[in-house]
């Protein structure tokens, strides 16, 4: 069976898109099927046309397919990619996680891997804590959160960041150097082959019987519900 992988990004100047599709390639590297798709863009034209790099990045990619709940219903894991909006993800990507909320009652969304990456203007501009606060949504899921932790030399020569693949971008940056982008296509070959192991279990382990990871969060939604 072929491991199913949805790299999910917001990019308002194009960061965050370069490392969406290194994470993308990195995981397809492995083998496994991949979709790289955009979220929808809320800000309007008369912001983005303030910024002409804003402006060039969204005409540009304007033909990436956007992304919908059924690609998260679809794949085996997820990556997810934002600039940092002082330390927390940007509006576009939350928007479109505050829609997963019908799957993620039907067990759609748990025991999946999942791993984040982003992009800052500043060294200490909020690339860890962005990430972070991405984790706070994977822990309500049931997701299992797939770091690339300090596993590869790639995760070094990119500046160390453990949490995932993170660029900066401003003067004082990298400036996307090859390093970083490298580091995100090690998270991305990681995060397929985690998937990919996962999955072998868990055909073993279906066979056993138990309660799957559907029925809890079934469960745990009708729980909710009676709050």
């Amino acid at each position: 069976m072929t491991t199913k992988v949805a790299v999910i990004y917001y990019s308002a100047t194009g960061s965050v898109h370069a490392l969406a599709e290194a994470l993308a390639e990195g995981a397809a590297s492995t083998g496994a099927e991949v979709r790289l798709r955009r979220v929808a863009e809320l800000a309007p034209d008369s912001a983005i046309d303030q910024n002409p790099q804003w402006r060039r990045h969204a005409d540009a990619t304007a033909a990436i397919t956007q992304a919908t709940i059924d690609d998260l219903a679809w794949a085996d894991a997820f990556a997810f990619g934002t600039p940092t909006r002082f330390g927390t993800p940007a509006a576009q990507l939350k928007q479109f996680i505050d829609q997963a909320g019908g799957l993620w009652q039907e067990g759609g969304l748990a025991d999946k891997p999942v791993t984040a990456f982003t992009s800052a203007y500043n060294r200490h501009g909020g690339n860890e804590a962005t990430i972070l606060s991405l984790a706070n949504v994977f822990y309500h899921w049931g997701a299992l959160i797939v770091p690339p932790g300090f596993t590869d030399p790639a995760v070094y020569a990119a500046g160390g960041n453990p949490y995932g693949a993170s660029a900066v971008t401003g003067p004082t940056g990298d400036d996307l150097h090859a390093a970083v982008l490298e580091a995100a296509r090690y998270q991305g070959r990681r995060l397929a082959q985690t998937a990919t192991r996962l999955l072998a279990g868990t055909h073993i382990s279906n066979t056993g019987g138990g309660i799957d990871g559907n029925t809890r969060a079934t469960e745990a939604g009708k729980s909710l519900q009676t709050v």
